[in-house]
């Protein structure tokens, strides 16, 4: 990665200032339009650099935002309520802070479900939308336990949540053993992974001398069931396609521990049966973070970006 580092500026919302990093080329421009970028639900807004250096080379002068959302990293100290209608609204303040009145919303993993909610209650707001490994979803079980589908889901990402590191590099060695992330430590692309997961760091609340994730507990579990079980967000994509919302989806071939298959497969996805409208795009050899971070990927996001931009 070859972009200058970010900066960073503040958005006023309900219970304080959200953390925006602003990942534009050197060309960006208030005319072009707005491009927020959405993470995960325990990563944070750096996430996005291989991802933004890719779209400010193909969509000159736009603006590329990416948020750390409340309750993570830049925007932890930004209280409740959460849930994904929340960050809905700090979007929204994002881009009136930015004097768009619409955007291109680009969403990963909870991302992309904050994305088809966005979709079906702020049409108005958006040129389109592109959800990347997330968005689509089959009803959930009447019995649902949040917390233990968000440890069968994201397993060692939740676990972190409640560890403590002597140093940067001592978690840098828990994401090295990581077999999704891990590789990305060793490749082309560290310099932006490493940025992005030390974003995470900050003192650990009840031992100063060690550190910790920021992530709010109460953030992730509340996000996690909208995520898992709310309905208006899991109808989004359909409800929005049908309405005229251009939207794409893009998933990849293996999943959060790099299996296969990931989060999705050719099968899950024809028995969703996604409206004809939905773009949907299979990224191989990559998985559920490596997406947002490997050429194969980025390049398939920033086609999808400049697509629904231009719907």
């Amino acid at each position: 990665m070859t972009a200058p580092a970010p900066t960073t500026f503040t958005v006023p919302v309900t219970g304080g200032d959200l953390l925006v990093h602003d990942l534009s080329g050197p060309d960006a421009s208030a005319d072009a339009p707005l491009v927020v970028l959405v993470h995960g639900i325990t990563a944070n807004g750096l996430s996005w650099l291989e991802t933004a250096h890719s779209l400010s080379q193909a969509m000159t002068g736009s603006r590329i935002w990416a948020p750390d959302l409340r309750g993570r990293a830049g925007s932890r100290d930004v209280s409740g309520p959460y849930g994904l209608a929340a960050h809905v609204q700090d979007l929204v303040a994002i881009a009136d802070h930015a004097g768009a009145e619409r955007f291109v919303l680009v969403g990963h993993s909870m991302g992309a479900f904050i994305g088809a909610l966005a979709a079906v209650t702020i049409p108005a707001r958006l040129y389109g939308v592109v959800l990347v490994d997330g968005g689509p979803a089959f009803p959930p079980p009447a019995d649902l336990d949040v917390d233990a589908a968000l440890q069968a889901v994201i397993g060692p990402a939740m676990a972190r949540l409640s560890m403590r590191f002597a140093n940067d590099e001592a978690y840098l060695d828990f994401w090295r053993q990581h077999p999704a992330v891990g590789p990305e430590l060793e490749g082309p692309h560290a310099p932006a992974v490493t940025a992005y997961l030390l974003h995470d760091l900050v003192e650990a609340p009840d031992s100063p001398s060690e550190k910790a994730s920021s992530c709010q507990i109460d953030a992730i579990r509340a996000d996690g069931r909208d995520v898992l079980a709310d309905e208006t967000t899991h109808a989004g994509v359909r409800v929005a396609a049908d309405a005229g919302v251009p939207l794409a989806f893009v998933w990849a071939e293996r999943g959060l521990l790099n299996q296969t298959p990931g989060l999705y497969s050719e099968d899950s996805v024809a028995a969703l049966q996604l409206p004809t409208q939905v773009s949907v795009t299979a990224v191989p050899d990559v998985n559920h973070y490596s997406v947002i971070f490997e050429p194969a990927g980025t390049g398939i996001i920033r086609d999808a970006v400049v697509r629904v931009t231009a719907s």
